[in-house]
């Protein structure tokens, strides 16, 4: 195969090789032909095996012909032209050194002869180049390995003459980076000379914005400015700005406002917000021309454009010594323009500030001023409001100025400091310096009595607001105790004392919800005085001379009402569903539930027996309503009364029930006893002429009722004596004592206008049977009822006034009147009519009279002496030797819940006891114990 070399192209360079002669190519020609044959031995390679090889693994030349060679002309790293082959030389060649003869760069190394091994040596011969001692920077771009890349031969030399590749020869070391340099240009004009055209340009363009005038090109004044900062421009060009806006805000803006400084102070404040408007739009203008600035510039530097025109305004306008006080009085006669309800203008108040905001003196300037002249406008005010309102008039008023300050912070946008200092200052002058109008007592009386509920809340939230609502304490307590007392000791009308009580207690508990918030500390206030004027006693005529609690017979009676009368008998007043305040069925409005409204009632109650100390009269009139309420059958809900049991048991604990739950006891007894005797009568076959029903009772539960005598009609005793006789012979050993006073029976009466069933007691059934043989118009004297009855005279009175005086008049008195005489005659009323079929007319007996109001109280107190003097001896028992203060004190203590004496009473059974040798007086005040 036959290879021409290709020849260096004559170039400019130094370090070409010298061309080949005729004769060395002869010689290399024959080198290549012997080791083309020995190739065939496998023992050694050629060049152009080896560079195809190592090429084939990293790259490829960039053009090859059909047999894998590069073509013949090739592409000089200098010239992008192509090379043609040179013709061969004549001359004879040299012969192949290995220090003297290398291989151009411009020429292929695939060319070369595969018979001698050539040898390549280092670009970096001599240190510096090549091996003619030239220097080259040529870089190989068309990915031909580059023959002096390695600093060590790449040939090596064998025994035979022979060269072979060095096994770390690495053809593809070289250049591994180019670096292409930017030439920079030099410009073509002076910076100054361009700084200086541009700035004359943009104070041509400042001077129309300043005079209202458009500028020509926003686009040609932008690109100046970002010019002249790109060539370093920019601080003396922001230097030039600032100064040539200072000059027109001294020339052209403020001097005008100077001249108007003379005048009011709103038009002056005017003057400045139109000039701001002014600053204000024209910083647009500027902004747009100076935008890169800004950006590229100030920015960096923590400024802006708008910093700086706000500060240029604030600095050279707003701090003027002369327009500073006008712009701010000008800003404050608007504030007390509004409060004085006068003609406001509210888009110049909104922009002032607005204005102020933006130039970052609201803080500073403005609203030091504002709280000034509104702690003078306050503080006026209060003080001509305290003098010339009521309390519910100044509260009113006072709510209504807080709110018209706040609002006007709101819709203004006045800072959250200024709203703060504004409401601290209102509440200092408004409340805490009235703070003695707010809680005076005649004050809050009025309010109280009226139930202003309202007016009291704005009260307590005055005071609250500054933590002072417990100061309407002292105030609250003395109206209750005042009002509470005046209601206990009302002689004239105790019958509603309970009603006026619960209302009492229901108006407070609404209050103190409602209006003061449920504030603990007057929560404890209301409980303490309502139990203070609760519990005072004095010696009355309705107590019989006595210091027994009035409000707890009261109440008994109150719950013996409910008891009787059911739902019916609530009071008004009290009622929720007569009031219309509870919630009645969608489906049925007239329908309600009288269980649920009973149990109601009793609870208010009940919270209202919590406050009484004297539990024992409670227990005393409510024991003999009770029983009442069980002989005569009048409860209206059984359930009802079990369920007011359970809450006294509850409330005051098992001894207190005992003696109540037992007479329900002896009335389930007395139901099964009679069922037991009237079945043994009709086993017996014996029909009684009377329907007799007896109620056995034990006389250490039920109260202690008297004998009254009375003759009974014989059918009756016999009935009487016929149970009495069983009733022994079934318990031996038991005594029967029959209560006639308790008897109640029902009689058949025939009237000409028709029949009647009457349920009367038992002495009206006693007198009413004397009737019966009398013709129409026939009279009976009194004395003759009197001898017939056996009555005392005081009953036979009541009997005849309930059967003759009444509402229901089955008898008459002649002459008429509502008092009994001695002289009177009675006689049967022919004309007694009512559309009822059964009627009752044994009401005399439900009620308390007079004598038995007296011996109850009489009989309370002699038990509350008793209980004060077992309560000394137990004291004096555990002490052994105590001082007169200390064992006062301790019986107080011991005996409040049943009912305490007064200190009097206390030292006279001290002295009852020490009489009775219980106890004896030693030195000092004090007592010993006797054993």
């Amino acid at each position: 195969m036959q290879h021409s070399a290709q020849q260096a192209r004559p170039s400019d360079s130094d370090d070409c090789d010298p061309p080949v002669s005729a004769d060395r190519k002869r010689k290399l020609q024959h080198v290549h032909r012997s080791a083309n044959d020995a190739s065939k031995s496998t023992k050694q390679q050629t060049i152009s095996d080896l560079f195809s090889t190592s090429q084939a693994k990293h790259s490829s030349p960039p053009f090859k012909d059909a047999s894998g060679h590069p073509p013949a002309g090739t592409v000089s790293p200098r010239s992008k032209r192509l090379k043609p082959n040179p013709p061969a030389s004549t001359s004879e060649p040299s012969p192949l050194s290995s220090d003297a003869t290398s291989v151009s760069r411009s020429s292929t190394a695939s060319a070369l002869p595969p018979s001698k091994m050539y040898h390549f040596p280092s670009s970096r011969t001599n240190g510096s180049g090549n091996s003619n001692g030239s220097t080259s920077n040529i870089v190989d771009l068309t990915g031909t390995p580059s023959p002096g890349s390695s600093s060590s031969p790449a040939w090596s030399h064998k025994s035979d003459g022979a060269k072979m590749l060095r096994p770390n020869f690495n053809p593809n070391m070289g250049a591994k980076q180019l670096v292409v340099k930017n030439f920079r240009k030099k410009p073509r004009s002076d910076p100054r000379q361009y700084f200086d055209q541009t700035w004359n340009a943009l104070q041509d363009a400042l001077s129309k914005i300043f005079n209202g005038k458009k500028i020509d090109s926003l686009e040609v004044m932008y690109r100046g400015v970002e010019n002249v900062c790109r060539q370093g421009f920019a601080a003396e060009l922001s230097g030039k700005l600032k100064e040539r806006c200072r000059t027109y805000m001294e020339t052209q803006l403020k001097k005008p406002l100077l001249d108007k400084a003379g005048g009011a102070d709103i038009e002056t404040l005017k003057a400045v917000l139109d000039a701001w408007r002014t600053w204000s739009n024209e910083q647009e203008d500027i902004g747009r021309c100076f935008m890169f600035l800004d950006r590229s510039y100030l920015i960096g530097r923590g400024d802006t454009l708008q910093d700086q025109a706000f500060s240029l305004f604030r600095t050279i306008i707003c701090e003027d010594p002369l327009l500073r006080p006008k712009i701010v009085q000008g800003a404050c006669e608007l504030v007390q323009t509004d409060r004085t309800q006068e003609r406001f203008d509210k888009d110049l108040f909104r922009s002032t500030i607005s204005m102020f905001h933006d130039l970052a003196i609201y803080t500073n300037i403005f609203e030091p001023k504002l709280l000034e002249i509104s702690q003078h406008f306050v503080s006026d005010w209060a003080a001509k409001a305290s003098s010339e309102m009521n309390l519910a008039e100044y509260t009113k008023s006072v709510f209504a100025l807080i709110d018209e300050e706040m609002s006007r912070c709101d819709e203004f946008g006045l800072d959250s400091s200024t709203k703060r200092d504004l409401l601290s200052l209102l509440e200092e002058h408004l409340v805490v310096r009235q703070v003695e109008l707010l809680v005076n007592e005649d004050a809050v009386a009025d309010l109280l009595d009226q139930n202003a509920v309202s007016e009291l809340e704005r009260v307590y939230m005055l005071l609250d607001s500054r933590r002072l609502g417990a100061k309407l304490r002292p105030a609250f307590e003395k109206w209750i105790d005042l009002t509470g007392t005046a209601v206990v000791f009302d002689e004239k009308d105790q019958e509603s004392m309970v009603v006026k009580l619960l209302t009492l207690k229901k108006q407070l508990d609404t209050i103190w919800r409602v209006s003061f918030h449920r504030n603990t500390e007057l929560g404890h206030g209301l409980r303490e005085s309502f139990e203070a004027f609760i519990n005072k006693s004095k010696k009355t005529n309705a107590t019989w001379n006595t210091d027994n609690s009035k409000p707890g017979e009261m109440i008994a009676k109150y719950v013996d009402m409910l008891l009787r009368g059911g739902a019916k008998a609530i009071p008004a007043q009290l009622s929720a569903v007569k009031s219309g305040e509870a919630e009645r069925d969608e489906n049925d409005d007239n329908v309600f539930d009288e269980d649920a409204e009973i149990n109601s009632q009793l609870d208010q109650v009940l919270d209202l027996f919590r406050f009484v100390h004297g539990k024992a009269v409670f227990e005393a009139f409510y024991k003999k309503d009770l029983a009442r309420r069980l002989l005569m059958g009048r409860s209206a809900s059984a359930d009802a009364e079990r369920s007011m049991l359970a809450r006294l048991k509850t409330e005051c604990g098992a001894g207190f029930t005992q003696n109540l739950e037992q007479m329900f006891k002896d009335i389930e007894l007395a139901r099964e006893e009679m069922s037991s005797y009237k079945s043994l009568l009709e086993e017996r076959g014996e029909k009684p002429s009377v329907d007799l029903s007896v109620n056995i009772l034990s006389a250490s539960s039920w109260p202690t009722y008297p004998d009254v005598p009375v003759i009974i009609p014989p059918e009756i005793q016999q009935a009487l004596d016929k149970f009495t006789v069983h009733y022994k012979s079934k318990h031996s050993g038991r005594k029967l004592d029959w209560k006639h006073a308790l008897a109640h029976c029902q009689l058949k009466a025939t009237f000409p206008k028709g029949n009647k069933e009457l349920v009367v007691s038992g002495f009206q059934a006693i007198v009413l049977l004397l009737f019966n043989n009398v013709k129409t118009g026939e009279h009976l004297s009194y004395e003759f009822l009197k001898a017939e009855t056996g009555l005392p005279e005081r009953e036979l009175k009541r009997t005849l006034q309930s059967l003759a005086c009444a509402k229901l008049r089955p008898l008459m008195k002649h002459p008429k009147g509502r008092d009994i005489n001695p002289d009177d005659t009675f006689s049967y009323n022919a004309a007694f009519t009512h559309e009822k079929y059964r009627l009752k007319v044994n009401q005399v007996q439900l009620k308390e009279t007079k004598e038995e109001n007296k011996e109850t109280h009489e009989r309370v107190a002699a038990d509350r002496n008793f209980e004060t003097q077992a309560a000394i001896v137990r004291i004096m028992k555990s002490r052994k030797r105590i001082g007169h203060a200390e064992l006062v004190a301790e019986v107080i203590n011991a005996t409040k819940k049943r009912g305490v004496l007064s200190v009097q009473d206390i030292k006279k059974n001290i002295d009852r006891l020490v009489d009775k040798d219980y106890m004896e007086r030693e030195e000092n005040n004090e007592y010993s114990y006797i054993a």
